[in-house]
């Protein structure tokens, strides 16, 4: 879902940035490289940076809350997390009744809504998976957001 909201936030002049939380853990770094072999060889932190990219591999010594991950992010709009179910803050949950038999944040006050093709029970706003616009809408009006092109227009106009 992430995929497909990214392009229209774009659209609309947003700088998007996401996290994927993976509980199992993961390597971004291939053996044989001199990234790998820096980190191989102790170093607590590698920085990967070209003219388009920069990556960092750091060891941490728990599994990151996203407030904690937010520091990482600067000149974005809006960031996106992936996974975090548990996690205590507002979310949309991406309901398939072909994956699971229930929603896993029914009981999750913090459930803003769910994007779904199936229905339910529950009393929060239902979007259909396809449409990408009205999941956009409800995210932009229930945080108040305005893209960097729009503050730097209202910016302007003071």
């Amino acid at each position: 879902m992430i995929t497909r909201l990214i392009p229209e936030l774009k659209r609309r002049g947003f700088r998007v940035g996401t996290i994927k939380h993976d509980v199992h853990g993961f390597e971004i770094d291939k053996p044989g490289k001199d990234s790998w072999r820096h980190k191989d060889a102790g170093a607590t932190m590698v920085l990967l940076s070209s003219p388009r990219q920069m990556a960092m591999v750091r060891d941490v010594d728990h599994d990151s809350k996203l407030d904690e991950l937010e520091t990482y992010f600067s000149g974005v709009d809006i960031i996106l997390a992936e996974g975090f179910k548990r996690s205590g803050v507002p979310k949309l949950e991406v309901f398939r009744m072909e994956v699971q038999r229930e929603p896993v944040c029914r009981n999750d006050k913090q459930l803003l809504g769910l994007i779904t093709d199936s229905h339910t029970d529950l009393d929060v706003p239902h979007f259909p998976t396809d449409d990408i616009r009205k999941i956009i809408d409800f995210l932009i009006g229930y945080f108040d957001l305005a893209s960097s092109k729009e503050r730097g227009r209202m910016n302007a106009a003071s």
